[in-house]
């Protein structure tokens, strides 16, 4: 189960045309989830098939038009970037066609595995985002839900973090390798694949992320810088961002469940009985509606 630091990390290509990142399920050496990002200017397209797969269309940043043989919706989008306020996704169903056309300078992010139901195509808007304000202290967080658990869809997740800098993420360190219920038959794991799309709000901002497993036959840090793409095919993988600058990462999940359960190390677990309160800097920008938790 050994995996180089190399082929945890995928940097952005720098082509000045097509896909920003591309990662299939070969590429990432895992079983199901493909993810891509793209920058389009005003009116450029692109378009594809679902084929047997759901897809969750995420817009990063300014305003397109989707138009699908399930339906069309005109004008989605309305942040300049991802620290700009709350996002609109789309979630597509299989056997779907579909095309996406920028009306201003956009860049939109995919996720998609196979699947083996149908559930109706749904427009998220940033009413439909749930906020979470996660940790305590010097581990705040703040999530953002957009195809969470109990969304009607087969496998994908799709959550946005932000990070303060100095600050801690995805921790205590979890993992979510093995699928495993309790004695009553409640999932308490799922076996699931994740990436984590990086973006800072400063040019210069970084983040490290750790992946290691129980047995340390894989235990890397990664130095994770704007556009980078970090694979979670297994194993912990806590992340911490340098002082100076918000990390936000695009988190994708696909797996043997649609949810996000997981299993703490059991050696840091401990921190969440630890906190004294949480990080003022979240949200980082205004909303609604924060839950605590």
């Amino acid at each position: 189960m050994t995996r180089p630091a190399q082929s945890l990390i995928v940097h952005p290509s720098g082509s000045p045309s097509g896909p920003v990142l591309s990662i299939t399920p070969e590429q990432a050496g895992w079983e199901a989830l493909h993810f891509e990002v793209r920058q389009l200017a005003p009116g450029a397209r692109f378009g594809s098939t679902t084929g047997e797969h759901e897809l969750g269309l995420m817009v990063l940043g300014g305003r397109c038009t989707v138009r699908s043989s399930r339906g069309e919706w005109p004008e989605i989008g309305e942040r300049a970037n991802v620290f700009g306020g709350l996002p609109y996704a789309l979630y597509l169903p299989r056997q779907t066609e579909w095309s996406v056309e920028a009306l201003s300078p956009c860049e939109i992010a995919f996720g998609w595995c196979a699947v083996s139901s149908d559930h109706p195509a749904r427009l998220i808007t940033p009413d439909d985002v749930t906020i979470e304000i996660r940790g305590g202290d010097n581990v705040t967080r703040q999530i953002n839900g957009v195809i969470p658990p109990g969304f009607p869809c087969e496998r994908l997740v799709m959550v946005e973090v932000y990070t303060p800098g100095g600050n801690w993420s995805s921790f205590p360190p979890h993992k979510h390798d093995v699928h495993r219920v309790d004695a009553d038959g409640a999932l308490v794991e799922a076996d699931l694949e994740e990436i984590y799309f990086y973006r800072f709000d400063r040019p210069n901002g970084f983040a490290y992320q750790r992946v290691y497993t129980d047995d340390r036959s894989t235990d890397e840090l990664l130095l994770c810088q704007d556009c980078d793409l970090v694979l979670v095919p297994y194993g912990y993988h806590p992340v911490v961002a340098a002082p100076g600058s918000t990390a936000y990462y695009l988190n994708i999940l696909a797996g043997s469940a649609q949810s996000l359960a997981a299993s703490d190390d059991p050696k840091y677990a401990w921190i969440k009985q630890s906190y004294t309160g949480t990080d003022p800097r979240i949200p980082i920008y205004p909303v609604d509606q924060a839950t605590d938790h």
